[in-house]
């Protein structure tokens, strides 16, 4: 099999995919007959096709996935006006705790923000995928020890925690009430990826 039917092999399974796929995924295209060192190549070859395109390919932590480019956002957000699940500033701020410090406990994070965390946040952030439990502190209470899921990656476009910036940031949008920033560059609740936060909020 020659390069070009590889490319397009890589390029039709990834845009009919309906998740991201791993590597060894992409590898039973072809049987193990691809390495997983050409198939990087073949990916990067990909992304390089795609860069002046609407689509762009990246890679999250469960694999490769073509995403939409950010600034094609505003125009397909017409095709669904209907707006996104909207967080409490509590909510996102829990969750920038959790993304920044995990593992952590509810104590942790109540010392942090100075306030209860009620359990409703946190069932908020594990229904939507977020965070789960992966263990206990062995200590009084055996308190559960909370930390971001692949399912938060994936929906920031990562591919690992180290992609994160040294800072989290909270800011007022003058009209939008209190918006989270986790990245830079990446997507964030202006863009759907993280919902902005309920202005007017009494949830803590």
């Amino acid at each position: 099999m020659n390069t070009s039917d590889a490319r397009r092999i890589l390029e039709a399974a990834l845009l009919c995919a309906g998740q991201p796929l791993s590597l060894s995924a992409l590898s039973a295209l072809f049987e193990g007959a691809i390495g997983a060192d050409t198939l990087r190549r073949l990916l990067r070859e990909l992304q390089l096709a795609w860069a002046d395109r609407g689509l762009e390919l990246v890679c999250v932590a469960d694999g490769w996935r073509f995403q939409s480019r950010p600034q094609m956002q505003p125009f397909l957000e017409r095709l669904h006006p209907e707006k996104p699940p909207r967080y409490s500033r509590a909510v996102l701020e829990t969750l920038a705790i959790i993304a920044y410090r995990q593992p952590v406990t509810r104590g942790d994070m109540e010392a942090i923000r100075g306030v209860t965390i009620g359990s409703q946040i946190l069932k908020q952030l594990e229904d939507r995928g977020w965070i789960e439990v992966i263990g206990h502190r062995e200590t009084v209470g055996r308190p559960a020890l909370y930390a971001t899921t692949k399912q938060f990656l994936d929906d920031l476009g990562l591919a690992s925690l180290d992609q994160l910036p040294a800072w989290v940031e909270v800011a007022s949008a003058a009209d939008d009430g209190q918006t989270l920033t986790l990245l830079d560059d990446a997507p964030t609740a202006a863009d759907g990826a993280i919902p902005a936060a309920e202005p007017n909020e009494g949830q803590t």
